[in-house]
């Protein structure tokens, strides 16, 4: 492989909502790349059929039912982890869920609004509490997020879902500086919708859906017609966000902490 080409070699991933699209996908590139790859989720036969694409192709992965919500779950899960693989190197974290969308602030209640904001923060930060102590042992490690536009773009029916993205992005920066001492880099991949992810069922598609209904369209409808501000040919592939979790996870990404990568077609451009 060239020297300049991202390898994940002798890695050990956790990828939480590996049972999901997104998750599923980091969790086949990572294996592809060499990873050994530990995948959760809520759904028995999504986890089992990741991990018999990978394995079937020559890769290496387990699966486990854990809530990434359940503080003791993951605790529990990341020193299974560690003990079984020698230590945790890598870690993606995709928990998404489904939430309330489409309401003004005057009618939204405080429960919808602080759903989206309790799921994505605590996932985020249980993954982190739960890997940091075995990365550290390990000499160091990558944790990886995921967020979307709607942190930095406002609009009616998004509010909840743009605090918890804020939130996932703040916690990928805040992280770095705390991390850093034990060598441990922190991202966020911060991705407008992915058509096949949307297909698939994924969170993704609620999430756009008073965007669309504004238009008079489906969500599908929506994207497939280039959503506004959308600045190239198309919107990211699952594939593209594979790709780019690889990169970030990868040694050639070494010098890049905190930082939120753009995957969102030029709509939002910093």
């Amino acid at each position: 492989m060239p020297s300049n080409a991202p390898s994940l070699k002798d890695r050990c991933a956790v990828i939480h909502g590996g049972s999901g699209a997104l998750g599923g996908a980091v969790a086949r590139a990572f294996a592809r790349e060499g990873a050994r790859v530990f995948v959760t989720g809520r759904s028995h036969d999504k986890l089992d059929a990741v991990v018999r694409d990978i394995t079937q192709a020559g890769g290496r992965a387990q699966a486990a039912v854990v809530d990434a919500l359940d503080e003791a779950a993951m605790l529990r899960h990341a020193a299974e982890v560690a003990e079984q693989a020698g230590g945790i190197d890598l870690a993606f974290n995709a928990v998404g869920v489904f939430h309330v969308q489409g309401r003004p602030l005057a009618e939204l209640s405080l429960e919808d609004f602080f759903l989206p904001i309790h799921a994505y923060t605590r996932a985020n930060f249980l993954t982190a509490k739960a890997v940091a102590p075995h990365m550290a042992a390990r000499g160091g490690g990558v944790i990886l997020s995921v967020s979307t536009p709607a942190s930095r773009l406002p609009g009616p029916g998004y509010l909840g879902h743009a605090v918890a993205c804020a939130g996932v992005e703040g916690l990928a920066r805040h992280m770095a500086g705390e991390l850093a001492a034990f060598r441990i880099r922190t991202a966020c991949i911060r991705s407008h919708a992915i058509p096949e992810a949307v297909a698939a069922g994924s969170h993704s598609g609620e999430v756009f859906r008073p965007a669309a209904e504004r238009m008079g369209l489906t969500v599908e409808q929506m994207l497939a017609a280039r959503p506004e501000g959308l600045l190239v040919e198309r919107l990211p592939s699952l594939d593209q966000l594979a790709g780019t979790a690889v990169f970030l996870a990868s040694p050639l990404a070494r010098a890049m902490t905190g930082a939120i990568v753009n995957l969102s077609g030029g709509v939002i451009l910093d």
